[in-house]
């Protein structure tokens, strides 16, 4: 059997005889202790492990999944591509919520139950592992975990998501446990945060929606109608959630006279008060999970928010970056709303070319209620205009804006603020030391930035804590603005960004897939850009499923829904890039959707599903499929742990058939590359102990027809295992640096979905007309001149 030193190369074929050898090398070079896989022997068969492809279990991974460079990868040194789902949005809101009563009854909400009851848990994990999406974004939210008070946790709850995330490894799962928020909390119109941190800092949560501090129609119900649709993003701009932002990150610098009495009587500066409450029930999050096989990591917090930190005017929002829809208040119109003052607001309405325009005026509160509590810290007066943002001039009955860009300079001295730099990397440096001592340093941190930036140039080595993973979002904004998607689609991210428009349209499916691969890969590359070389996973990305005004529930005809997912699907695929999808949603249903803000982008839904007693729970079994929207854009092939550095993975929905492109570990190579996709570095890649591949691929597509695999060497050899929907390759080829591919087709194949069309297959006919009448017109005068 052929063998390298590790000296000699980072892929190694290695026989029993040579594994103490191979694991006193890998000692001496730092790197984690190696398992060797059975496939490294000559005579091995492939598909002669118990494993899986889509298995992240102990068993399928050797025991581990460690970050190196831009790549998971497993104890073998395979890399392995993630891929899976929120689990889920159902998680943001309690079991026992009622619509009718919110806000009231804070403190008698329980999570347990969510995303599922625990008697559910065979029938959704199992449908996910046929599904291939064995990679599990967990939310929770800090409301779940101490909404009864400050330092009161629902031991409950903390039992219930224990004995969840223990059944992972059961069917081959890994999960990260997620903060989850939006708009800072319920309270204020999203998720997250108990009701308690608002009332400390001095809101009166009965009276926010009334004085325009927070819009929560969405979460009480609303949101599903054309006039309410896409409201609830506003919030974030909003009284009540800016505020809260803020003293969370900045307190100290912006509200510094904001003090919050303690349960033991001593006082507390607001942003320590918030930061340390979080951190003890991420403490506590942390104790009761941390030490689990199936947890992977922990992420801080969902999509987070700088408030009004940066802001540069207290008159205006920047429309490039913050949502314009029905009542949008400027900061200084919010600070006297809540004040108690009614004012005119400008009104919001969709618009085209541009998202929205201001179309009118509208006096919100007048009754002229207070958002601040008389008993609270504030004594009911605006925080801000406590701390000299604003007054109100009593002689002329207005309100003066007396330090328009406090936000911008430290007011004391005066120095330019950055919310990154200044905020939020020292927090997530303090939070990964708090978590790190209950886990051990082996788990993996996930963070983002606020939600559409890029990653910050300035997110240097010394800011990133050690096992970082880089995780932002990605939607096609304009389809989540307009709930629709068709042949035509934009690159918002790029006119945002003042791309030329002509740039920005894009036509049909091909369009489609080149728009959100070139949004997705800008994202992707500007990471590797800033951070270096470190995995980025993209934590949300997903589609809704009421486009159009929820025609498809009615006609059952989902091809645009097909489209659009595809079209998102292929351009991750085309990035090489693992994610975990909004959202998998065992509550969900047609009518109330994700029964949050009008959300609906669940591709489950309970109310098509079979019931449980009818179901078979082996990964073959089709009957696991009921209750699923769109599978056939979603549950797809996908190399899931190669022997060697990703290339290129391509899949065509209409055939089913797909290559794969993969190289190598070549210790010659630069260990670092271009922050590009299409260059991933073949240097400096751990010790490879394993000759096997495995791509998932899903038994719905093989089911009937024959799997044709081609373009590999003659000697490599492989197996398709119906059963553990897997197709294992073992190549033979291990010189460093050398490439393979593999082609798989389907015979017979699928029948088409749709047409991948684009401008010129659309329009190509017209246009070859309209060049001919041209031509014909200008060689016409031509010839006339000649004469």
């Amino acid at each position: 059997m052929l063998s390298r030193t590790a000296s000699e190369a980072s892929f190694i074929l290695i026989g029993p005889d040579a594994a103490e050898t191979l694991t006193k090398s890998a000692a001496k070079a730092g790197e984690h202790k190696p398992q060797v896989h059975p496939s490294a022997e000559a005579t091995y068969r492939p598909g002669s492990s118990s494993s899986y492809a889509h298995d992240w279990s102990a068993e399928g991974t050797g025991g581990v999944l460690n970050p190196h460079g831009r790549h998971f990868i497993d104890a073998y040194g395979r890399v392995c591509n993630l891929r899976g789902v929120n689990l889920s949005g159902s998680s943001k809101t309690p079991v026992n919520d009622d619509h009718d009563l919110f806000p009231a009854h804070t403190s008698s909400v329980t999570f347990v139950g969510r995303p599922f009851p625990l008697e559910e848990a065979h029938e959704h994990l199992s449908r996910l592992r046929r599904w291939g999406l064995t990679f599990i974004r967990f939310l929770v939210t800090w409301e779940a975990v101490e909404h009864a008070g400050p330092g009161i946790y629902d031991t409950d709850y903390l039992e219930y998501i224990r004995k969840v995330l223990s059944l992972l490894p059961n069917y081959g799962m890994t999960a990260f446990v997620a903060m989850h928020q939006d708009v800072w909390s319920r309270y204020s119109g999203g998720s997250g945060a108990p009701g308690w941190t608002l009332e400390v800092v001095g809101f009166d949560l009965m009276s926010l929606e009334e004085t325009g501090a927070a819009w929560l129609v969405g979460v009480k119900g609303g949101g599903h109608v054309e006039v309410e649709r896409g409201i609830w993003p506003c919030g974030y701009q909003k009284l009540a959630a800016s505020t809260m932002a803020t003293c969370f990150w900045a307190g100290d610098t912006f509200a510094p006279k904001a003090k919050i009495k303690c349960g033991d009587g001593s006082e507390a500066s607001v942003q320590q008060f918030l930061q340390n409450a979080f951190l003890n029930m991420w403490e506590v999050v942390a104790r009761t999970v941390g030490d689990l096989p199936g947890v992977l990591g922990f992420e801080i917090m969902n999509e987070p928010h700088r408030g009004y930190v940066q802001l540069p005017s207290l008159h205006q929002f920047d429309y490039n970056t913050d949502l314009h829809l029905s009542y949008v208040p400027t900061a200084f119109q919010s600070f006297m709303l809540g004040a108690g003052h009614p004012t005119s607001v400008g009104h919001w309405t969709r618009s085209w070319p541009i998202p929205t325009r201001l179309t009118g005026q509208g006096v919100l509160n007048p009754d002229g209620k207070k958002a601040w509590r008389e008993d609270g810290p504030t004594e009911g007066k605006c925080l801000w205009e406590m701390h000299g943002v604003w007054g109100w001039d009593r002689n002329k009955n207005e309100g003066v804006v007396l330090r328009e860009n406090y936000f911008v300079k430290h007011p004391m001295t005066n120095e330019k603020i950055d919310w990154y730099q200044d905020f939020y990397y020292p927090f997530i440096q303090r939070w990964a030391e708090r978590v790190r001592r209950f886990t051990g340093n082996d788990k993996l941190v996930f963070v983002e930035p606020i939600p559409n930036e890029f990653c910050p140039s300035n997110w240097t080595a010394g800011c990133q804590p050690d096992n970082m993973v880089y995780a932002p979002h990605w939607y096609d904004l304009n389809a989540l603005f307009t709930k629709s998607f068709g042949n035509f689609t934009v690159n918002v991210q790029g006119l945002s960004r003042g791309m030329f428009p002509l740039k920005a349209f894009y036509w049909g499916q091909k369009g489609a897939c080149d728009n959100f691969f070139v949004q997705i890969k800008n994202i992707i590359e500007a990471g590797y850009k800033s951070l270096g070389e470190k995995p980025v996973l993209i934590g949300e990305c997903g589609i809704p499923m009421d486009l159009d005004k929820g025609e498809a529930f009615e006609t059952e005809n989902w091809s645009w829904q097909l489209k659009m997912m595809d079209a998102m699907m292929t351009a991750l695929e085309r990035c090489m890039i693992g994610f975990t999808l909004w959202n998998y949603n065992p509550s969900n249903t047609d009518q109330l959707g994700d029964d949050w803000n009008g959300e609906n982008f669940s591709w489950f839904s309970r109310s098509r599903a079979l019931p449980a007693s009818l179901l078979d729970y082996e990964q073959t079994s089709p009957t696991l499929d009921n209750g699923g929207r769109i599978l056939q854009s979603i549950v797809r092939p996908y190399p899931a742990k190669t022997a060697g550095i990703p290339l290129k993975f391509e899949y065509e929905i209409n055939t089913g058939a797909f290559t794969f492109e993969w190289a190598n570990p070549n210790p010659s190579a630069p260990a670092t590359g271009k922050p590009s996709i299409s260059s991933p570095p073949l240097g400096g890649h751990p010790i490879l102990a394993a000759r096997e591949t495995e791509i998932y691929v899903p038994s719905s597509l093989v089911q009937g027809r024959d799997l044709v695999v081609e373009d590999l060497d003659s000697k490599d050899r492989y197996v398709y295992d119906e059963s553990r929907q897997t197709l294992f390759i073992v190549t033979d080829n291990t010189d460093p640096g050398a490439k393979h591919r593999i082609s798989v087709s389907l015979r017979p194949p699928m029948n088409p979905l749709f047409e991948v069309n684009d401008f010129m297959t659309d329009f190509g006919a017209q246009v070859i007309a309209v060049g001919m009448v041209f031509f014909a017109f200008f060689a016409y005068l031509f010839v006339a001149f000649l004469q």
